[in-house]
C-alpha cells in the first residue's frame, strides 16, 4: 500500500507538468510563430518479484513473471514542427517561411539564435532587426528614404529610392535547417539556441536545393497550438489526475481498516 500511494503520487506530480506544458501551449496561442510542445512519459522501475523466464522446475520456465511498476516521469518535451496558420498583414518586414527552415539573428551575446518569428523591424540606423532589436543575420540595412521595400522569395530584398525606377538589391536573406529541430534548446521571445542534439546548422538560401521554405513577405505565420485539441488534453490531464488522487484516497481508507484490526 505505501507502493501505490508512492505509485499514484508519481502520476499526479507527471499530469501536474502536462498541465503545465498544457497551459503555456494556450498562453502562446497568439505568439508568431510558436511551436506547440508535447509531454512525453516513461514508465519507471519494476519490483521483480518472479522474472520472467525463470526456471519453473528442470524442464520448464515462467512464461511470465511477476513484475509490479513504481509509477511513472515525464521524459521529455516534444516540439510539433507543424505549420502554423498564415495571416496577411500587409507589412514589408512581415515574413513568413513556407516549409522548413529558421530565421538568423545575432544575440549581444554574439551567438547566433534561430526563431520562426517573422516580425522585423527598423532600427535607426535601417538595420532589420526583432523587435528586441537583434539584427538579421547576414545583417541587412534599408536606405533611408527608401520608398518600397521588396523581399522575394528566394530571400533577395531589393529597394526603391526616391526618383529612381529602378530597384537595388541591399541584401540576401539565408535561413538554416536542422537534422533535428526538436533538438533546439529555447531561451524565450520565440529565440533558440543550437545544441548537440539539433545538430549544427545548415545554411542556405529560402526555395534552394537544401530543402529550405520559401519567403512570402506581408505573410505573418501564427503558432500551430490548436485550442481545441489542447482543451482536450487538458481535460484528460485532469482526469487521470483525479483517478491518481482516487487511488491515494483508496490506499489511506485500506490503512485505516488495518489500524482497526486491533481496537
Amino acid at each position: 500500500m505505501f507502493r501505490s500511494m508512492y505509485t499514484a503520487a508519481s502520476g499526479m506530480t507527471a499530469q501536474q507538468m502536462n498541465l503545465d506544458n498544457i497551459a503555456n501551449n494556450l498562453a502562446n496561442s497568439s505568439t508568431a510563430g510558436f511551436r506547440r510542445r508535447r509531454l512525453q512519459f516513461q514508465d519507471l522501475l519494476y519490483q521483480n518479484f518472479v522474472m520472467p523466464g525463470a526456471a519453473a522446475t528442470q524442464q520448464t520456465t515462467m512464461v511470465a513473471g511477476l513484475q509490479v511498476g513504481l509509477g511513472t516521469r515525464t521524459a521529455a518535451s516534444e516540439v510539433i514542427q507543424l505549420q502554423g496558420d498564415f495571416n496577411t498583414t500587409g507589412n514589408p518586414l512581415d515574413l513568413t517561411i513556407g516549409g522548413q527552415g529558421f530565421f538568423q539573428v545575432s544575440l549581444p551575446t554574439g551567438d547566433i539564435a534561430y526563431t520562426r518569428s517573422g516580425t522585423f523591424h527598423l532600427d535607426a540606423q535601417g538595420n532589420v532587426v526583432t523587435a528586441d532589436g537583434n539584427p538579421l543575420q547576414p545583417g541587412i540595412t534599408i536606405p533611408t528614404g527608401a520608398t518600397s521595400i521588396t523581399i522575394g522569395s528566394d530571400g533577395t530584398v531589393s529597394v526603391t529610392q526616391p526618383g529612381q525606377t529602378a530597384a537595388q538589391q541591399v541584401g540576401q536573406i539565408q535561413l538554416a535547417l536542422f537534422p533535428n529541430p526538436g533538438g533546439l534548446n529555447s531561451i524565450g521571445k520565440n529565440l533558440f539556441l543550437v545544441t548537440t542534439a539539433s545538430g549544427d546548422p545548415i545554411i542556405g538560401t529560402p526555395g534552394g536545393t537544401e530543402g529550405l521554405g520559401e519567403l512570402q513577405q506581408g505573410v505573418l505565420e501564427g503558432s500551430n497550438v490548436n485550442v481545441v485539441e489542447e482543451f482536450i488534453q487538458m481535460i484528460l490531464a485532469q482526469r487521470s489526475y483525479e483517478a491518481n488522487s482516487r487511488v491515494v484516497t483508496a490506499a489511506d481508507q485500506m490503512f485505516q481498516q488495518i489500524n482497526n484490526l486491533g481496537r
